[in-house]
């Protein structure tokens, strides 16, 4: 009797440890923390939508009271340049207050005595966020800049405008949600509905106030 029995009992140890090691490696299949890419992510992706958005919206406003393709495209080169200079500085600005926060923390917790201090190195870095902010914003400005430059037609020009601001609010989301781990669905009907929705905006309202007051532009 105590031979089966020692035999039970260390099956019952090798079950037990074997169902530990499977509990200790199933974490690795999935153990990338996605929050990492958090802060480029959101620079690079914020970035490319609002060029793209930004320009193409002021472009299809421009040409929705102007026939001449270079008011188009001298009003988005503009669009181009500011964008990107305010994306850069906002995303500085923020970035800076960002790490100051947290080297006070770091601070705080180390009058406390607490081992847990924090790297330098995990610190964001503002001018990194601020060119990737800048870099992101003039290649999504520079698409609708590109669709429109060799079209005569107004008509024709601000369809292609739309269609391929449309298409590339569809790349950004899927890279974005991509990137990020979210579901590609969502994320990217969420950035193309929202990119219509301004591009539309802008389009209806200048169209209305200038050609209600025959603007001279």
């Amino acid at each position: 009797m105590a031979a089966p029995q020692a035999l039970q009992l260390s099956s019952l140890d090798n079950d037990v440890i074997d169902s530990e090691e499977n509990h200790v490696h199933e974490p690795a299949v999935d153990e990338f923390d996605y929050s990492q890419r958090g802060q480029w992510l959101r620079a690079a992706v914020l970035g490319a939508n609002d060029g793209l958005v930004s320009v193409a919206s002021l472009m299809m406003g421009v040409g929705s009271v102007k026939q001449d393709v270079k008011a188009m495209i001298i009003a988005g080169f503009a669009g181009l340049v500011a964008g990107a200079c305010s994306m850069a500085i906002g995303e500085f600005v923020s970035v800076c207050t960002q790490r100051d926060v947290e080297i006070a923390q770091m601070k705080r917790e180390k009058r406390k005595g607490s081992s847990g201090s924090g790297n330098d190195e995990k610190l964001p870095n503002p001018s990194q966020a601020a060119l990737a902010s800048a870099l992101a914003f003039a290649v999504g400005a520079v698409v609708p800049l590109l669709a429109a430059a060799f079209i005569r037609q107004r008509a024709v020009r601000i369809a292609v405008v739309a269609a391929a601001a449309t298409v590339a609010l569809v790349v950004f989301g899927v890279v974005g949600a991509l990137l990020g781990g979210t579901p590609v669905g969502k994320s990217s009907a969420r950035v193309v509905v929202g990119g219509w929705m301004a591009m539309g905006a802008t389009f209806g309202l200048t169209k209305l106030i200038g050609s209600g007051h025959e603007m001279q532009i």
